[in-house]
C-alpha cells in the first residue's frame, strides 16, 4: 500500500465516520473531503469541480424540478383520488396506496412522492380507526422500493448509471433497472401490506406539532361542466365525508341556504360553503372537480373588477345598517392589471385592534385595490354562511390569501394582519396539471426511447415548465435540494481518486481473499449486504458514489460481468429500512407515526432479508455472471 492508498482511504474513512455520526449535514462532509483531497494531490485542483457538470447531477436536479411541478400543480392529487378505492377496508386501501406509491416514486422523486401522499395515508388511518404508523410505515417503504425501478426514480441509479458510462459499456437506459427493480419492490410492497399489522408498533397518534387553525370556510362555484351538475346533494356529502369535509350552507341565485336538504339537486351557477381542514382542502375541490368561487387571478380584466364593484355597490346599499358611511364612501383607487409569474398562498392571521376589524372584503375592494383574492376563513368556535365576499372579519380570524407575495405583504402591514409560517395548502390547477404531466411524460420518452440522452431529456423538461409557466420562474430552483446536488457532485472526484490511486482495487482484493475467497456468487451477495447496511446510517447516494468503485474493481478482478455488481449496488444504496436516518422517507413519518428509533427494524430486517433473497436470484438470471 503506497502513500497515495493509504492518503484516500484515510479520507474515504474519515468521511464515512462523520457520515455515520451526523453531526454534520452530509453536503459538508462532501466538501471537506473533497478539499481533502485537493491538499494532498489526490485530486488536480483543475477537476476539483468537474463532478457538479456529471451528467448524474443534472438529472437529479432536473427530475426534482419536475417533480416539483407534479406536486405544487395538484397531478398527483388528482390520480391519487381517481386511483385509490374510497370504500373497502384497511388492507384494500393500504394496498392500493402503498401500491400508487412506488408507481409514482418511478418517475417522481420519491420524497416528493411521500409527501404528497402522506394526507391521503392519514385520512385512510383516521377513516379505518388505525393508527397512523400502520399505514405510513409500508408507505414510506414502497415508496423507497418504488424508485429502484427506473432510472431516474432515485439518485443511487442515476450515479450507478454514470459510473458504467466512465467504462466501454455506455450509461443504463430508462428501464434497465426495471425487471429486478419491479421484482423486488413487488416482493416488498406485498410484504409491508400483509405484515404491517403484525410488525409495525401500534403506537398512538402524536399531538399535531404545526399550528391548529381550526377549519376552513370556503366557497366553491358549480359549473356547467362539473361532473356534480344534476347530482342530489347526498351524493356530494359522501364524497366529502372521506376527506373530512363537509357542506354547511348554499347559494342560490343570491340566496342563502343555512341547512339544505340532501335531496335537493344541484345546478349549474350554485355556490357550496364547505368546511373542511386546510391540509384536506386540495383533496376536497379535486374529488369534486371543483374550483373556489373567490379564485381568480389577480390580473383579472377591467370587466371582472366593474362587475365586483357593481356587486360591492349593491351590498353596501342592501346592508347599510351594517357598514358606517365612511367605510362606504372610502375611495377606491385603480390599479392597472397585475400579470404575476409568482402567484402564492398565504395564511394571516388579523390582530386584535387591526383596521380590517368589522370590514368584510368587499368593504375594501381587496380584490380591485391589491389584486389578491380572500379564498377561504378560519374562525374558531363560528361558523358563518355568509357569502365570503361580505363576512365581517373579526380579530384572531385566519385568511387565506392568494396573490403576489408584495401585494399580500403590503395588505397585511395596511390592515393590521400578520403572516402564519408556511405549510403545504394545494389548490389544484388543471390546466398546469396536465401540462406539467404531458411535459413529464414527454421528458421520459425522450429517454426511454434513447433519442436524447437522461440529462438532456429532463432538462429539456425543465425548459418546458419554465416556458409553460408550470412553476414560477422565481421559484424554480427553489425546488432543487441543494444539499444532495453538492454531495454528488464533491463525491464524484472523491470516487474517482480512489481508482486512480488503486484504493479500489486494493479493497476489492481486500474483500475477495478474505471473505468471498474468489466466489463471484458471495461476493455479488457480500457486495448487496454491505451497500444495504451502509444505506442504513449515510445517505443512499453518498453509499453508491463510495462502493461503485470498489464493485467495478471486484467484477475486473473475477473477470465477470460488471452489471451484475453495478446492479446489486443500486438495489443495495436504495434499500434502507432499519432506521430512521437512512432515508428521508423514513425520517417524514417519524413524528405523525409517533416511531421511535428501534421501531423500524421489526418491518424492516424481514425487508431487507426478502431484498437479498428475491434480488440475487434475479440479478444471476437478468445479468449472468
Amino acid at each position: 500500500m503506497d502513500a497515495s492508498q493509504q492518503l484516500i482511504l484515510l479520507i474515504l474513512a474519515c468521511t464515512i465516520g462523520l457520515f455515520l455520526w451526523g453531526r454534520w449535514r452530509h453536503d459538508i462532509v462532501a466538501l471537506a473531503a473533497l478539499l481533502a483531497c485537493v491538499v494532498a494531490g489526490l485530486t488536480p485542483a483543475t477537476d476539483a469541480f468537474v463532478g457538479f457538470g456529471h451528467p448524474a447531477v443534472i438529472t437529479v436536479a432536473a427530475v426534482l424540478i419536475l417533480s416539483k411541478g407534479l406536486q405544487t400543480t395538484g397531478a398527483v392529487e388528482a390520480l391519487a383520488q381517481r386511483a385509490l378505492p374510497q370504500r373497502g377496508g384497511v388492507l384494500l386501501g393500504l394496498g392500493f396506496l402503498t401500491l400508487l406509491g412506488a408507481t409514482l416514486s418511478a418517475f417522481m422523486n420519491n420524497v416528493g412522492a411521500m409527501a404528497l401522499l402522506m394526507p391521503i395515508a392519514m385520512q385512510l388511518a383516521n377513516r379505518q380507526g388505525v393508527p397512523p404508523g400502520r399505514i405510513l410505515m409500508p408507505l414510506a417503504f414502497g415508496t423507497i422500493l418504488g424508485g429502484m425501478t427506473t432510472l431516474i426514480g432515485t439518485p443511487p441509479n442515476l450515479i450507478v448509471s454514470g459510473f458504467r458510462a466512465q467504462t466501454e459499456l455506455g450509461p443504463y437506459s430508462m428501464f434497465d433497472f426495471t425487471p429486478v427493480g419491479l421484482a423486488v419492490a413487488l416482493g416488498g410492497v406485498l410484504l409491508a401490506v400483509l405484515a404491517s399489522r403484525w410488525l409495525v408498533p401500534h403506537r398512538p397518534q402524536p399531538e399535531a406539532g404545526s399550528f391548529d387553525t381550526g377549519t376552513y370556510l370556503t366557497e366553491v362555484r358549480i359549473d356547467a361542466d362539473s361532473k356534480i351538475d344534476g347530482k342530489p346533494l347526498r351524493e356530494v356529502e359522501q364524497l366529502l365525508d372521506d376527506g373530512d369535509a363537509q357542506i354547511v350552507g348554499m347559494v342560490r341565485n343570491d340566496f342563502r341556504v343555512i341547512a339544505p336538504l340532501s335531496s335537493r339537486i344541484l345546478r349549474a351557477g350554485d355556490i357550496l360553503v364547505i368546511e373542511s381542514d386546510p391540509e384536506a382542502l386540495g383533496a376536497s375541490l379535486t374529488r369534486l372537480g371543483l374550483k373556489l368561487e373567490e379564485a381568480v387571478p389577480p390580473g383579472a380584466s377591467e370587466k371582472e373588477k366593474e362587475k365586483e364593484k357593481e356587486a360591492t355597490a349593491e351590498q353596501r346599499a342592501s346592508q347599510a345598517d351594517d357598514s358606517d358611511a365612511e367605510n362606504a364612501a372610502e375611495p377606491e383607487p385603480e390599479t392597472s392589471a397585475r400579470h404575476s409569474d409568482e402567484i402564492v398562498l398565504q395564511e394571516l392571521v388579523v390582530q386584535p385592534g387591526a383596521d380590517i376589524l368589522g370590514r368584510s372584503a368587499s368593504d375594501i375592494a381587496l380584490r380591485t385595490r391589491f389584486g389578491i383574492n380572500l379564498l377561504a376563513i378560519s374562525r374558531q368556535g363560528h361558523r358563518s354562511i355568509r357569502r365570503l365576499r361580505w363576512t365581517e372579519i373579526q380579530a384572531g380570524d385566519v385568511l387565506l390569501m392568494q396573490g403576489e407575495p408584495e401585494a399580500i405583504a403590503g395588505f397585511a402591514s395596511e390592515y393590521g394582519c400578520a403572516p402564519l409560517a408556511p405549510r403545504s395548502i394545494l389548490i389544484p390547477e388543471p390546466r398546469k396539471a396536465l401540462t406539467a404531466a404531458l411535459i413529464m411524460l414527454g421528458s421520459v420518452a425522450l429517454a426511454a426511447f434513447g433519442i436524447l440522452p437522461a440529462a438532456v431529456a429532463f432538462t429539456a423538461g425543465v425548459l418546458g415548465y419554465m416556458l409553460t409557466r408550470v412553476i414560477p420562474l422565481r421559484r424554480i430552483y427553489e425546488a432543487i435540494d441543494w444539499p444532495i446536488i453538492v454531495l454528488l457532485g464533491a463525491l464524484m472526484p472523491l470516487a474517482a481518486a480512489m481508482a486512480d490511486t488503486g484504493a479500489a482495487d486494493l479493497l476489492a482484493r481486500t474483500l475477495l481473499e478474505h471473505i468471498a475467497q474468489g466466489s463471484p456468487v458471495i461476493a455479488l451477495t457480500l457486495m448487496l449486504v454491505v451497500t444495504m447496511t451502509l444505506s442504513d446510517f449515510m445517505n443512499n447516494a453518498a453509499t453508491a458514489a463510495v462502493m461503485c468503485p470498489i464493485a467495478l474493481s471486484v467484477a475486473n478482478q473475477l473477470g465477470v460481468n460488471p452489471d451484475s455488481f453495478l446492479m446489486a449496488v443500486a438495489i443495495g444504496a436504495s434499500c434502507a429500512f432499519l432506521t430512521p436516518i437512512g432515508h428521508q422517507n423514513n425520517t417524514l413519518i417519524l413524528g405523525p407515526g409517533g416511531f421511535r428509533f428501534g421501531d423500524y427494524w421489526r418491518l424492516g430486517l424481514p425487508m431487507e432479508l426478502l431484498v437479498v433473497a428475491v434480488s440475487i436470484p434475479m440479478l444471476l438470471w437478468v445479468w449472468p455472471l
